[in-house]
Formats: structure tokens, C-alpha cells, sequence
């Protein structure tokens, strides 16, 4: 399955050090990779479908210090679509005059929605069109721009009609917030104060966020698996939402 990697914070921030526990992976993930960082209302949007361990795309990535405080990426390794730039996540959408951007870990079976012509997809992935259609469906139920907790209580109904389909892991941002859903494998974590140590799970690399932190600094990281070792992550339940905003998880809609 394809690997998801999910940053949430209260002040910009880079993900180096997150991003290249994810490239260690991409060795049996080596059907593309993407990843997205939120600026205000900007984006900027990384594709390839070189695996992330040999792009030098992805190398540009790990040694390009981007701060921001949504980051989508995604590592992949194809069920459903030919391996293209077309298909590679995370995708990248316009609703309400902001970016949205869709990573999907998962294989949804015979989901073949009705699209209209505002949102229809450009490549043949099960993923792709579970966003457009998600798209559609938030577009139908908001006029415009709603709350984070607006649209919490929106996606807590249309997620679980799509995870119906089979294995549906999602991560999701318009830049206010990401929202992540599971139906098998996602853990979180937050960090802040007092900062410490952390040492990625795949490789003999360490950092200590003391020294380059604040007090007042907050960050929540979403990852398919653990991607450090000792630091307290946090499984998903099977269909379980959650929404980070300033670094922190909020209440379940």
C-alpha cells in the first residue's frame, strides 16, 4: 500500500526530517511520489513518478527547508491506474477560491460516481475520483467557505460512504486545517514544549527540536506508520476522523 505523511502546525515549519523517514520507504513504494506545502492561500505542489528514494525531484524536497503549516505527501505504490504523472498524489483541486489537496492510502472497488463537469479526473485512479467526488459533495452542501467545524461534521458523513468501497486512509486540507480518516492503518503525534530527541524508525538520522523550537511552538504529523522511534504516537480507530488545526487535534465532529 501507498504510505501517507501529514503535517499540521501553528507556525511555519519545514518537514525535512518527517519527509525523509517517508523517502526511506519509497524502495517498495516506487510508483511516484508528491508532496504539497500550504502558504497561506498558495501551494506548492511537488509530483513525480520516479520513486522518492531516486527523484531528484524529492531530493530537491529534502534539501529545500520550505516552512509551512499544512503539508500533504505521498508516497505510492499502484493498485488501481498505470504509474504517470497523472496519478500521482496528493491531487489538487479549487473550491470556494482555495486550494484543496487529497492523498488516499487504499483500493476502493467499483466506485464509479456519477461527476459532474466543475470536478472530474484526469488520470484513472480510485483516488482520484474519490476526490473529485468529495469535491462535489462539499460544493453541494456549502455555499461557501464554511468553518473547519462546518466541514468536520460535512466530511464525518461523506467519508465512511466512500470507505464502504474498501480501504480508504485519507488525508485532506484547504490549508485552514487537515483532516485525516482511517479505516486501517494512520497514527498521529503532536509535539511542543519542552521539545526533546527524535530518531527516524528506517534510518540512523537524529534531531533535537529543543534547539529548534520555542515554547510557544506546536505541530501534529499524521503518518501511515510511526516514523520515529520513541515518541508517543497514536493509532487511528477503524473509521475515526481527525482534525488538526494549530497543531493541535480538536474535538471530534
Amino acid at each position: 500500500m501507498c504510505q501517507l505523511l501529514g503535517m499540521n502546525a501553528n507556525t511555519p515549519t519545514d518537514v525535512m526530517f518527517s519527509f525523509t523517514g517517508l523517502a526511506c520507504r519509497a524502495e517498495e513504494h516506487k510508483d511516484g511520489f508528491g508532496i504539497a506545502f500550504f502558504e497561506d492561500k498558495g501551494l506548492r505542489h511537488f509530483i513525480d513518478n520516479h520513486g522518492a528514494r531516486h527523484s531528484p525531484v524529492a531530493d530537491l524536497v529534502k534539501r529545500y527547508p520550505i516552512k509551512s503549516d499544512n503539508v500533504i505527501a505521498h508516497i505510492r505504490k499502484a493498485t488501481q491506474g498505470h504509474v504517470a504523472l497523472e496519478n500521482t498524489h496528493p491531487f489538487v483541486r479549487e473550491l470556494w477560491g482555495r486550494y484543496w489537496v487529497f492523498a488516499h492510502n487504499g483500493n476502493l472497488e467499483g466506485f464509479a460516481p456519477r461527476l459532474h463537469g466543475a470536478f472530474r479526473p484526469v488520470g484513472d485512479t480510485d483516488s482520484e475520483r474519490a476526490f473529485c467526488w468529495l469535491m462535489q459533495e462539499l460544493a453541494k452542501s456549502h455555499a461557501g467557505v464554511p468553518t473547519v467545524a462546518e466541514l468536520s461534521r460535512t466530511l464525518a458523513e461523506l467519508l465512511p460512504v466512500l470507505a464502504g468501497y474498501g480501504t480508504f486512509n485519507l488525508l485532506l486540507s484547504n490549508g485552514q486545517a487537515l483532516w485525516a480518516f482511517a479505516t486501517t492503518k494512520l497514527w498521529s503525534l503532536q509535539r511542543q514544549h519542552p521539545f526533546g530527541a527524535a530518531t527516524l524508525a528506517d534510518e540512523d538520522l537524529s534531531v533535537d527540536f529543543a534547539a529548534l523550537t520555542s515554547a510557544d511552538d506546536r505541530v501534529s504529523i499524521v503518518a501511515t506508520e510511526p516514523l520515529t522511534t520513541g515518541e508517543p504516537w497514536v493509532p487511528f480507530a477503524c473509521k475515526e476522523l481527525r482534525v488538526f488545526v494549530q497543531g493541535a487535534a480538536q474535538h471530534n465532529p
